[in-house]
């Protein structure tokens, strides 16, 4: 008997001791690349609250995600949901960013149920550019694509995309419209690296022939037959309703829907043209070109002057402000061709709530970027200026940033909405930010929203990463405002970085232009740069350009040569030169 319990104290003691050696183990540091993801794998925040206070929902949110295939404790039914929406050429001139003219109901609803980041901001004017940043998760530079014909697998590395990574850990991954530029530069949609089914494209009822005929094309669809967009819409719809019905429906989706317009030429149904009178259309503030600014800072409106009507005008140059009256009905065409994409758009969420997905299913919204309409005399994208960097982006979470995930789609033509003075006052966002952001963010912030362990920080040489990312998770940010009473009063980044590229014929080299958008400023660096190598050479400064958006929101008063504003351009010139890998230091530090 004694013996019998001697062996079974000496039983007992063994599995202690393998317990405690056990626990030791898995507490041990990485020493090997614990920095490295640290830079990426954003620490939960410290909240000064008592230790028996309920986390806050959005970090409830991500814990019942990353467990709900495994935990049956988990409230989700499976992995949640990505709806990725993003729209072509698009300002945040929108209801819900306080644009009292602009007719979009449905974004405006999805906006009060959701997070929406006033300061977000693209990190190339250009669509194949921009969307190979987000995408990848990477800056144009890594990817090595700065115009719409190259393909970064061809030039830079096989980097995991966002929909590839979702579809890696056991997502079914569908695009459905323009998510990758079209042709080579989003190497023909990406095809089976990204998605699990092919990409669909839409259909175009208008020839290519006629596409340059006019900037401005209402047509009747009735006649003409569905526009591109309208099938984009229909086919998500439809995708919807069939994912609902399969046996697969509970295996979570990674679905990006992508709509053209406003893209050139503003090609919509004509009756979205009642919604905007030209007599309640004004011109931009500052029509003119901007003083005291090199010419290598502009456009040159190339994109607008491949157009027939645009070319009738006979400029001699190209900079010239067109007609008041043409610049007039201009505004009003890309008004309505937002309105018409806004009506798609609930369409989109209004299927994704009758299939009983919304409760499980993070939303994203934003552009791809801006957009000049006339100021600065100025149309079109391809600058470095606010107008053309920022864009609109929000993210909803079912049951964090909204008690509920209604989705009704508001037909913008029906009623009194075609009437200005009996328009509703567009619906504000409950909850919104003014913290900077940037496009690259949105890879890890979906990975990180969905439970998945999002990619580490890329080294400096990663082109032979295939997962990592440049940009950071916003769910500090999101966790702030979703929480106020844990609020930390987190600031986010402390600057936003974006660049364009210029062959410009006053120079007989390539020029990047650099920009930095900080709290109060816009500051931007023309360089000369080596297209062959991809450096940059700073000792050969071109041009440079400081504003004040307390005093010059529109950035049309370049001070960077006025002596009071000296140690302003010295400071931002090395905030500029040190890059993003320097702030997002500093955002870390902010975090910890």
């Amino acid at each position: 008997m004694i013996m019998a319990a001697n062996q079974i104290l000496f039983l007992f003691l063994l599995l202690l001791c393998n317990g405690c050696c056990t626990t030791a183990l898995h507490n041990e540091p990485d020493n090997g690349s614990r920095e490295e993801r640290q830079i990426h794998n954003t620490p939960e925040p410290t909240h000064s609250t008592p230790p028996h206070t309920a986390k806050d929902p959005l970090s409830i949110w991500i814990k019942e995600a990353s467990s709900s295939s495994s935990s049956p404790s988990s409230s989700l039914s499976s992995r949640p949901n990505v709806l990725f929406l993003v729209v072509d050429d698009l300002l945040p001139r929108l209801g819900c960013y306080g644009d009292q003219m602009l007719v979009t109901p449905n974004i405006d609803h999805l906006a009060s149920k959701s997070v929406v980041f006033e300061r977000a901001y693209a990190q190339q004017a250009l669509c194949g550019p921009s969307r190979t940043s987000f995408l990848t998760g990477r800056r144009p530079e890594s990817t090595r694509v700065f115009d719409l014909t190259t393909y970064w697998r061809d030039v830079a590395g096989n980097f995991t995309t966002l929909p590839q990574f979702f579809k890696q850990h056991g997502y079914f991954a569908q695009g459905i419209g323009k998510i990758f530029h079209p042709g080579n530069s989003g190497g023909n949609n990406d095809g089976d690296f990204s998605w699990s089914a092919p990409n669909y494209n839409g259909k175009q009822p208008v020839s290519y022939e006629k596409r340059h005929e006019s900037t401005i094309q209402p047509v009747k669809e009735t006649v003409v037959g569905k526009l591109q967009d309208t099938t984009i819409a229909d086919f998500a719809v439809e995708w919807l309703n069939n994912r609902s019905q399969t046996s697969q429906h509970d295996r979570p989706f990674f679905l990006a829907v992508g709509f053209h317009k406003p893209h050139l030429p503003f090609l919509y149904p004509e009756e979205f043209k009642a919604l905007y009178p030209l007599q309640n259309i004004h011109p931009a503030k500052h029509t003119d070109k901007p003083p005291n600014t090199e010419d290598v800072v502009f456009s040159g409106n190339f994109e607008f002057h491949m157009f027939k009507d645009i070319q009738n005008f006979n400029q001699t140059d190209t900079m010239d402000p067109l007609p008041l009256s043409y610049q007039l009905q201009l505004r009003q065409a890309y008004s309505a061709a937002i309105s018409f994409t806004d009506g798609l758009v609930g369409r989109v969420l209004e299927a994704l709530e009758r299939n009983g997905f919304t409760n499980n299913t993070i939303i994203s919204f934003h552009g791809d970027h801006g957009y000049h309409l006339g100021d600065n005399a100025m149309w079109g994208k391809h600058t470095n200026y606010e107008a053309t960097t920022r864009i609109p982006m929000m993210f909803h979470i079912p049951g964090v940033t909204s008690p509920d995930s209604d989705f009704r789609y508001i037909d913008v033509l029906a009623g009194n909405l075609t009437h200005t003075a009996q328009r509703p006052t567009p619906v504000q966002p409950r909850l919104r930010t003014d913290a900077l952001v940037e496009a690259v963010d949105l890879y890890p912030t979906l990975a990180e929203l969905a439970g998945l362990q999002a990619p580490d920080t890329c080294p400096d040489d990663n082109l032979h990463v295939g997962t990592c990312v440049e940009g950071t998770s916003l769910v500090p940010v999101l966790r702030d405002v979703t929480s106020p009473s844990q609020s930390r009063g987190f600031s986010g980044k402390e600057a936003a970085f974006s660049q364009y590229i210029r062959k410009h014929n006053l120079y007989n080299f390539t020029v990047m232009g650099y920009s930095v958008r900080t709290a109060r400023h816009r500051y931007a660096e023309w360089v000369e740069y080596d297209h062959d190598h991809f450096q940059a050479n700073f000792s050969n400064v071109v041009a440079r350009e400081l504003y004040v958006h307390a005093t010059d929101p529109d950035e049309y008063y370049n001070v960077e040569a006025k002596d009071e504003h000296r140690l302003t351009v010295e400071s931002l010139s090395q905030l500029l030169r040190a890059g993003w890998r320097s702030t997002l230091q500093h955002y870390l530090l902010d975090l910890n």
